[in-house]
């Protein structure tokens, strides 16, 4: 346990400065093999352009976390190296030992390979892909957007030959708020440079009437000009059943009638 994890600093269990500490000592302990973070709390935008590179040496551990652990995982992702968005210590200590999100978790953990078949959704886009999958919490993304760790700037570092496959989930938007978040996707290019698209959970995002759509189907509309392989409702997000996915990390996926594949 990093020294400052169960401080308390406002809404932070310690000052910047000591979270950055315990964050680059993570990173740069040779002892250490995997960091679960303890929750996806805000805060770490407040860290990542003071992250120094010279932590990431020859040892890499994975780091393990969802929500704001975005913003870790752009960040790793801009230094080409794996991580995975999944449970976190919050969650693991309130889910079953034997329930299907911490069983596969620990075959995440573990380097296995995971084969998810999803159900059929109305609103999926049929379509095979194969790439780098990146992305994670859309209101985070939204924010880092117009930096270094920008979705713009990550999948323009990828090469030019591949089209990386984008992954998204929320928690409490407002139904016209992810419409916003999604237009400045499209208008930034983001959705004209993707492969692929797979939508999480949108857990307590509830459906505005007067937008005339579902946030689903919000979603959809800002994407249905593309012609690439779209997969809604894939089991990750502010959820119980919360499937963990290989970040930043080489992706399969096929949308059919019968259904999604994700294999990472």
């Amino acid at each position: 346990m990093a020294p400052h994890a169960c401080g308390k600093v406002g809404r932070f269990a310690a000052s910047d400065d000591e979270r950055l500490a315990d964050l680059t000592e993570a990173l740069s302990d040779t002892s250490i093999d995997i960091i679960v973070c303890a929750r996806g709390g805000y805060g770490l935008q407040r860290l990542v352009s003071r992250l120094p590179e010279s932590c990431l040496g020859t040892h890499r551990p994975l780091l393990v976390g969802f929500s704001d652990i975005t913003i870790l995982h752009q960040w790793l992702g801009r230094h080409n190296l794996p991580s995975l968005h999944g449970l976190m210590c919050k969650h693991i200590a309130t889910r079953p030992g034997d329930s299907d999100p911490i069983r596969w978790w620990r075959r995440a953990i573990e380097g296995e390979k995971m084969e998810y078949n999803i159900p059929s959704h109305p609103l999926n886009r049929p379509g095979r892909v194969e790439g780098t999958l990146i992305g994670g919490n859309l209101s985070v993304l939204y924010g880092l957007q117009g930096t270094p760790w920008s979705l713009s700037e990550r999948i323009g570092e990828l090469p030019i030959d591949t089209r990386p496959v984008l992954f998204i989930e929320d928690v409490g938007e407002r139904h016209y708020h992810i419409d916003r978040m999604m237009l400045n996707l499209k208008m930034s290019g983001v959705l004209d440079s993707i492969g692929g698209l797979v939508v999480g959970k949108f857990s307590e995002c509830d459906d505005d009437p007067s937008m005339g759509c579902t946030v689903y189907e919000t979603i959809a509309k800002v994407v249905e000009e593309y012609h690439y392989p779209v997969l809604f409702d894939f089991p990750a997000g502010h959820v119980e059943y919360n499937l963990p996915l290989r970040l930043n990390s080489p992706v399969s996926l096929t949308v059919d009638a019968s259904g999604g594949k994700v294999v990472c």
